[in-house]
């Protein structure tokens, strides 16, 4: 095609929207209007057109000032990246951990309040709802969100626990907005997350963060179990190496 042809097929205002696609995938903390106008060379005005498009057609989500990508993204990313997405990559190696176990090895990202399951190799069935790629389950009683929410930045973390809904779902259930607060802190020094029953009775499981070349969480990782198979302690002396182990592996993917 030639060099009138391309400049007459060219769609501008695609490639701008592209653009602050792009843009927001790198900053997985979100951005504002402002943020994104000055990034992307826009207008406040051009710059607040695209990211109400974008959350319009469910590409992103706003969450008071700021805006970041959604989840959405993941089923238009599994249609063509095939062979080479991170979870297919991961796959294998989730598929030695629960095989280790014999229990359920997840992976989920988080989307406003809850966490989004993105890769799961099934195990023992442990939970009332049935899990699957696309489940949705609160971040604030799960190892995982407890990891995920760890990765925010100090304001975006703050903001979140002004208005999550916490709901006692269990008698373990942490449901006091500083204690809270504490247990996050708890697993973003200690790297991973442990959460006894709060989800749901008998239920116990533990997360690690996975992390991209430039040390921003991406993604936990997790194993789920019956409390009585696995008691707290053996979980972090048996299962957390392992899990760690598969983390450093999973994380291989972002070496180029």
């Amino acid at each position: 095609m030639d060099q009138e042809a391309t400049s007459r097929d060219h769609v501008g205002s695609l490639e701008r929207g592209l653009q602050v696609m792009e843009i927001l995938a790198r900053h997985p903390q979100g951005m504002t209007l402002t943020e994104m106008a000055e990034a992307a060379g826009l207008t406040r005005a051009g710059a607040r057109r695209f990211l109400l498009t974008l959350t319009a057609t469910g590409y992103a989500s706003q969450s008071g000032r700021r805006f970041s990508l959604s989840p959405r993204l993941l089923t238009v990313a599994r249609t063509w990246l095939g062979g080479a997405s991170l979870w297919t990559f991961a796959t294998p190696i989730m598929r030695e951990v629960a095989a280790r176990f014999d229990e359920a090895c997840n992976a989920a990202v988080l989307s406003g309040q809850d966490v989004v399951y993105v890769a799961r190799i099934p195990g023992r069935r442990i939970l009332s709802v049935s899990l699957d790629i696309g489940t949705r389950l609160p971040a604030y009683c799960t190892s995982m969100g407890r990891i995920l929410l760890g990765g925010l930045a100090e304001d975006e973390l703050q903001a979140f626990l002004g208005k999550a809904a916490l709901e006692r779902r269990t008698p373990n259930t942490i449901t006091d907005r500083r204690a809270l607060a504490v247990a996050i802190g708890e697993a973003r020094t200690k790297g991973f997350a442990i959460v006894d029953g709060e989800l749901e009775p008998g239920l116990r499981s533990i997360a690690a963060p996975i992390r991209d070349r430039a040390g921003g969480i991406v993604a936990a990782l997790n194993v789920s179990t019956q409390s009585a198979r696995f008691s707290v302690a053996e979980m972090e002396r048996e299962i957390l190496p392992v899990l760690l182990d598969a983390r450093r592996r999973i994380e291989e993917f972002f070496v180029v």
